[in-house]
């Protein structure tokens, strides 16, 4: 099947699982209780989604004061950006894989999983043989300007 095919596919059952879950609350806790669950899991969502981005941005700044690429930080604000969408969509299904994709030791393992399974790799480029120092990399270059 087509990516198209499998968007369009979860386009509509997205909704519709999330429409059969929320009569099947509301018939067992009521309609009004089923609102404001809707509602408070959306705002502690919400909540939980800024301090894990902010936790997220701290150690991609660590990361990048050391000299390294922020990789896993940058998948990680993916998944985050992913995951406030879901918790923001009205539903419970979306809300419980929203709040699987907060905690930080299962989002580290699904992109770790991710990655093993794509064909992504990371390449270095340059001499990674040589110590630089203070680890700066010095690039040489000319340029010219056409002003005129």
């Amino acid at each position: 099947m087509s990516p198209v095919g499998i968007l369009f596919l979860l386009f509509l059952l997205v909704p519709l699982v999330e429409i059969y879950f929320l009569i099947k609350v509301g018939n067992v806790i009521g309609a009004v209780p089923t609102i404001a669950l809707v509602v408070f899991t959306a705002l502690l969502g919400a909540m939980l989604l800024r301090f894990q981005g902010l936790v997220t941005l701290t150690r991609s700044r660590q990361v990048l004061a050391q000299g390294q690429v922020p990789a896993l930080e940058m998948l990680e604000g993916v998944l985050l950006v992913f995951a406030g969408a879901l918790l923001l969509t009205p539903g419970f299904v979306t809300d419980a894989i929203g709040f699987v994709f907060l905690v930080p030791p299962l989002r580290q393992a699904l992109i770790r999983w991710f990655l093993s399974k794509s064909e992504f790799r990371a390449q270095q480029f340059g001499d990674s043989s040589r110590p630089h120092r203070s680890g700066h990399h010095t690039i040489e270059g000319e340029y010219h300007r056409d002003d005129e």
